[in-house]
């Protein structure tokens, strides 16, 4: 595999993915912001890099760094969360007519603004880099179906989902495969057997993998996972 691969969020589903990329003989650059989970990153056997995925700079730093290291940036993953800090309400912000006034900001403005700024500076630097590369977007099963007391959530996930695919759109002509990978149920920890209702982290590394090693001829925009012991709505 010529290129490297940038993997943003590497707590759980990102530590997942860059175990699988390094088996796979994938060079890896993991991003993260605590020092616990740089230190995660390291010990796998990838560089582990500080960068706050919500500033554009930022990740365009790391992508310029991995490209002067690697010779050029093939696969680049955005699997942090899109949440800090702390978020108004009860989970998924609650019923809509019971909502805090600060729970939108929280729970829908959040990550679709975190999408935005990582297609935004990932998408330009694919662009001025050339050459066929990937660039995956995660979010989850709200992206498809708003659920009563979860409105706020899917909205926000709605926005993931509509922000990638338009850049998905926009960056084909280019030769850049972009993806959204909606995981449709929670994510079990890596070290843990998962529940039959949870999806398994490695499972959804070997997901992204197969994104990123498409060719032009098969090149999947929307990939969704959802485990036999989760409801599936079609």
């Amino acid at each position: 595999m010529t290129g490297a691969a940038v993997v943003f969020g590497a707590r759980n589903l990102g530590r997942a993915i860059i175990e699988d990329l390094l088996e796979a003989g994938w060079p890896v650059v993991g991003v993260a912001r605590s020092d616990t989970t740089l230190a995660g990153i390291t010990a796998a056997g990838a560089t582990a890099r500080a960068a706050d995925v919500t500033d554009p700079e930022s990740i365009a730093a790391v992508l310029r760094e991995a490209a002067a290291t690697h010779g050029r940036v093939r696969l680049v993953v955005n699997a942090a969360s899109a949440y800090g800090g702390t978020r108004a309400g009860p989970f998924g912000g609650g019923p809509i007519a019971e909502a805090a006034p600060d729970a939108y900001d929280s729970w829908a403005a959040a990550p679709a603004r975190s999408a935005f700024t990582f297609l935004n500076a990932a998408g330009r630097f694919a662009l001025d880099q050339g050459g066929p590369s990937t660039l995956v977007q995660v979010t989850g099963g709200s992206s498809r179906r708003p659920m009563p007391g979860r409105g706020l959530w899917a909205a926000g996930a709605f926005g993931v989902r509509a922000i990638t695919l338009a850049a998905a759109q926009e960056l084909r002509p280019h030769g850049v495969h972009c993806a959204l990978l909606i995981v449709d149920a929670g994510i079990a920890a890596i070290d843990t057997a998962a529940a039959p209702a949870q999806a398994d982290p490695r499972d959804l590394a070997r997901a992204v993998r197969f994104l990123a090693e498409q060719g032009p001829q098969a090149a999947t925009h929307e990939l969704q996972l959802t485990p036999f012991g989760e409801t599936w709505v079609p």
